[in-house]
């Protein structure tokens, strides 16, 4: 895979949304055609419309494409975009380097190295989460690969104040704390999307890359992009976030992804 400039984008929310995140204007009938990107036991979970899918299939045409995301690997290999076929992925929020959709042993090794040397183990924040998060708004709590770990709950319900005073304790142990709708993720700091994209640009030989995302954990790669965008909605827009380079998509939704789709497109000419 050898690119120029790389395109690194975000899949939740930013290439794929679910039914309830599509945000879809105007009448039933002028709704553009969705393609279903996810299917979670039998049931049809995230979708994209079709003109974004033309367009991550340009990208992909110029061996350019990486998909990047805190999904672990088994979720990312649930992601189905018809006749694209990137050379590599980024997956457990820089975990994971698949290549060729095989996991790399050796970044992983690396990876399990960095956080031990900078974090308290994982089971120390599990532990604290079971004493500190408790109550019927926490839905379910889950591991990402062995590497973090995060709570799924009922937002209406959360304690006010709850992820900011579990931030501060996460960073005074090597961790930190990103919200990201229902889901609360504590995650190393040095576990980052950019240390693992700077990893794949190094291998392609590319100078950079484009990049598109919504989420603070995105925040990091869409920083050090040559050009980026990000949605209107999202945890990043909710924070007011933005950075030099960085535009912001004109569109909300699904519409979003479309629009993020095809500014790839454009700025790779």
């Amino acid at each position: 895979m050898r690119a120029d400039l790389l395109v690194a984008t975000d899949l939740d929310r930013t290439m794929i949304y679910s039914a309830a995140a599509l945000d879809l204007p105007g009448p039933d009938e002028q709704a553009p055609t969705l393609i279903c990107a996810e299917v979670l036991d039998g049931v049809p979970l995230s979708f994209l419309t079709m003109a974004a899918l033309d367009s991550l299939r340009q990208v992909d045409a110029r061996r350019a494409l990486v998909p990047i995301t805190t999904r672990t690997d088994a979720q990312y290999r649930r992601i189905r975009f018809p006749g694209v076929h990137p050379g590599y992925a980024v997956t457990t929020n820089g975990g994971s380097i698949l290549v060729d959709g095989v996991r790399d042993p050796q970044w992983r090794a690396a990876m399990d190295a960095a956080v031990a040397a900078s974090a308290v183990p994982l089971t120390v924040v599990v532990d604290h989460l079971a004493e500190a998060a408790v109550g019927d708004w926490v839905l379910k709590r889950r591991l990402g690969d062995e590497l973090f770990c995060y709570l799924v709950v009922e937002p209406a319900a959360l304690p006010a104040g709850f992820v900011a005073e579990l931030d501060g304790w996460c960073r005074a142990r090597g961790w930190w704390v990103s919200r990201q709708g229902r889901k609360i993720y504590a995650m190393p700091l040095t576990l980052t999307k950019e240390r693992a994209l700077a990893e794949v640009a190094d291998r392609t030989g590319a100078r950079g890359w484009l990049a598109a995302g919504d989420g603070a954990l995105d925040a990091g790669f869409l920083a050090a992009a040559e050009q980026a965008m990000r949605p209107p909605h999202g945890e990043l827009a909710a924070l007011g976030w933005t950075a030099p380079r960085v535009s912001i998509a004109t569109a909300t939704g699904v519409l979003a992804g479309e629009e993020m789709a095809a500014w790839f497109v454009d700025r790779l000419g």
